[in-house]
């Protein structure tokens, strides 16, 4: 059997070795093409012994990196365009777009006007671009697969009906490191706190982006882009044990849920194997030792990001692009000490209701509009 080459962006984060692992198990079907990282070069070295692709990509090398080819080693592509360069230049049969951010925007997009499968960890893709990226899918016959686990969870259950009988689908939150924590101590919290998440092994952007929930807010506008679903059928249920990680309603009133062990694995490599399963190393689920699962509502007094989330998907156009950077500025403000863990929301919320909104933006005004809510954001060390 010929193996599929896959490429792998963002390969040296959290997202991207748990990818390595997945791909390591099934290397007599798959075949690592091509490595992304943004600087860790001595991480991206390693992978490249390990699994010998044909070219790598670093986009922001900086000092003195270490030695990532030989005369018989990979292509190296660096710069602010390596990624879409290695799209355009190394033949491959899936992307695993697993950068965080806006940096892997461009190659995405690439790999989807090439008709490939794209397995996607990278929500920002579709809170940014989601109006312009699904109906070039369509048009080109990509198929964009989510690898978050609970657009995954949704895609599996919608296969139970057809997608017209789908009254409303729930996303479950773990609810983060705060979920027990009133507003006044919130107000208070440290870096450190942010970063204790009970349940997934995430990288610190998006474990503070479960504390402040702001990650369900970006999981809303990317699952009204990916399921086709408007907002008021988007549903978010905290449930602490993480163990379902989402449900689909049926007009029949039927709810199907899609459970697991807490691993990010088994969405990675669903998404590479669909429609096909395959074996995989989670630790299967014991219900009886489960006892019960719980289910609450999210307290949107404590958690203000999750109505931003359902504003930026009503309102579309330009408003996802600046939910999004706003946020990841104020995250980086947060994580350098500059602002405190509740003004994350606040100078998120202020750069949403003031920002000039477009309704049909190109991709141009969609990176304009990210650049725009950095800068106001940036400008802002106090609300």
């Amino acid at each position: 059997m010929k193996r599929k080459r896959v490429i792998v962006l963002g390969s040296t984060g959290s997202i991207g070795r748990q990818s390595l692992d997945v791909l390591a198990r099934m290397d007599d079907r798959w075949e690592v093409a091509a490595l992304a990282a943004c600087s860790r070069a001595e991480a991206l070295a390693g992978q490249i012994a390990r699994h010998r692709p044909e070219a790598v990509a670093l986009t922001r090398p900086g000092g003195e990196p270490v030695s990532l080819t030989d005369r018989n080693g990979p292509r190296l592509f660096t710069g602010e365009d390596a990624l879409e360069r290695l799209v355009d230049e190394v033949a491959f049969d899936c992307l695993i777009s697993a950068v965080v951010g806006t940096a892997g925007l461009r190659a995405t997009m690439r790999a989807v006007e090439l008709g490939k499968r794209v397995a996607l960890a990278n929500k920002e893709t579709l809170v940014i671009a989601g109006s312009i990226l699904m109906p070039l899918a369509r048009r080109t016959g990509a198929e964009i697969l989510p690898v978050d686990s609970e657009h995954s969870a949704v895609f599996q259950a919608m296969h139970a009906g057809k997608r017209d009988d789908v009254r409303r689908i729930y996303l479950t939150a773990s609810g983060g490191p705060l979920r027990t924590w009133d507003k006044e101590a919130m107000e208070r919290a440290t870096l450190e706190d942010a970063l204790r998440h009970p349940t997934w092994e995430m990288g610190p952007k998006i474990t503070i982006d479960s504390a402040t929930m702001m990650n369900k807010a970006l999981e809303i506008v990317e699952a009204h882009w990916l399921f086709d679903l408007e907002p008021e059928r988007i549903e978010v249920v905290v449930h602490p044990e993480s163990v379902v990680h989402a449900l689909v309603e049926f007009c029949d009133g039927s709810m199907i849920a899609q459970m697991g062990t807490p691993d990010m694995r088994t969405p990675i490599q669903y998404a590479l194997t669909h429609p096909d399963r395959w074996p995989c190393p989670s630790e299967p689920l014991d219900l009886c030792a489960l006892g019960r699962l719980t289910f609450e509502p999210p307290d949107a007094e404590r958690f203000p990001a999750l109505g931003l989330g359902y504003e930026a998907a009503r309102r579309g156009g330009t408003a996802g692009a600046v939910l999004n950077a706003a946020n990841e500025q104020a995250v980086e403000m947060f994580r350098n000490g500059l602002i405190g863990f509740a003004d994350i929301a606040r100078l998120t919320e202020r750069a949403l209701s003031q920002h000039d909104w477009q309704a049909t933006p190109d991709l141009d005004a969609l990176l304009a509009a990210d650049r725009w809510a950095r800068d106001e954001v940036a400008r802002c060390t106090t609300c």
